[in-house]
């Protein structure tokens, strides 16, 4: 059996291994990480060697460090990054690369119509009648999305919502809420098999699948990083969330939302962001909290969006693609039954 996992950030781990009777057996560890002293990597092997097939992340992660002989540093990854590995060579996990991603980067759709498509979209893809898919969304007028369990009393003033014409809509992934102003924001969502995050915890996983956004704004010049759980920021502040929804077909919908242009006096009185929630990001405003591509860069929305593209297709290829018309069917019956409903709005009132 064979896994790999690139650690968000770091390095590549590679483990190879065998099952027998229960037991992992031929246990070798490689990749393009830094080790010392030499001498600690048979002690990794032989702690991983013999241990249960079923042991989880948490009990290979701690045979790994009580191997470690004292003073050993590890650079790039760690007890933790080598657990991941092994969970995923033990339950065959896929890679990026076993896929043939397809690209859709159409017009703009109504809110509703763009979570419909999520949800559609991550169907057909657990059901193997679409490809592996990246979607760029495009945004023509003003929303708030709140995560599935979110109340929408709490989380948006319903009178200034209103006031600056921003529609509330629900998603089907967890998470915050989302103030996507027209021509504000950046939102992609990917729609893939489950396999790709075998053997991840949700935390490993958000950061495994946006680790090529990071890359992409790297070479944008931005210092930028994966703050967990779920959110992208830089050293002036945060740029974006990500949100995830794991279907019972074995498929997996992320999604995540950058501020290009934010007005953040505008979000502040559209949603109702506590002080909790203030203080325990560091900052006293949340006009602050965000910090736009816009500053970062001096580009434009579209050529942010183009790098972005680049990087993907260049780490793992993709092909354009449309939503077809059976797509296109199914997300708007789900519009007009759910998600342009009272009922799904108000699920958590």
């Amino acid at each position: 059996m064979h896994g790999e996992y690139k650690v968000p950030g770091g390095k590549l781990v590679v483990v190879d291994l065998d099952d027998v009777d229960g037991r992992i057996s031929g246990f070798r560890l490689a990749g393009d990480f830094f080790l010392e002293p030499d001498d600690a990597l048979p002690l990794i092997d032989a702690a991983v060697n013999g241990l249960a097939v079923d042991t989880d992340a948490v009990g290979i992660a701690d045979a790994v460090r009580r191997a470690l002989p004292e003073g050993a540093v590890l650079l790039g990854f760690s007890p933790e990054a080598v657990a991941v590995a092994v969970r995923r060579a033990l339950s065959k996990a896929s890679s990026w690369a076993d896929y043939d991603w397809q690209l859709i980067h159409s017009g703009p759709e109504s809110p509703q119509m763009q979570l419909a498509l999520d949800e559609v979209l991550t169907n057909e893809v657990g059901e193997g009648r679409r490809k592996p898919t990246l979607r760029i969304w495009e945004w023509d007028e003003p929303a708030v999305v709140i995560g599935s369990f979110q109340s929408v009393k709490n989380e948006v003033d319903r009178a200034n919502a209103a006031k600056y014409g921003f529609e509330v809509v629900r998603r089907i992934s967890g998470g915050g809420a989302m103030f996507m102003d027209a021509g504000s924001v950046i939102t992609y969502s990917l729609y893939a098999p489950a396999s790709l995050v075998q053997g991840m915890s949700f935390a490993d996983s958000y950061a495994f699948l946006d680790e090529w956004v990071i890359l992409a704004l790297r070479s944008l010049g931005i210092e930028a990083i994966y703050q967990p759980l779920n959110d992208i920021s830089s050293a002036k502040g945060k740029i974006g969330g990500a949100a995830q929804k794991r279907l019972g077909n074995g498929a997996v919908l992320h999604h995540a939302t950058m501020s290009y242009d934010m007005d953040g006096e505008k979000m502040v009185q559209v949603l109702r962001i506590g002080r909790e929630k203030m203080s325990d990001k560091g900052t006293k405003s949340a006009a602050k909290r965000v910090d736009p591509l816009r500053s970062q860069t001096g580009l434009t929305r579209a050529e942010i969006i183009d790098r972005l593209v680049q990087t993907f297709t260049g780490l793992y290829g993709a092909a354009p693609s449309e939503i077809t018309a059976d797509e296109r069917a199914k997300a708007e019956e789900l519009v007009r039954t759910k998600f342009e409903t009272p009922a799904w709005l108000n699920r958590v009132p």
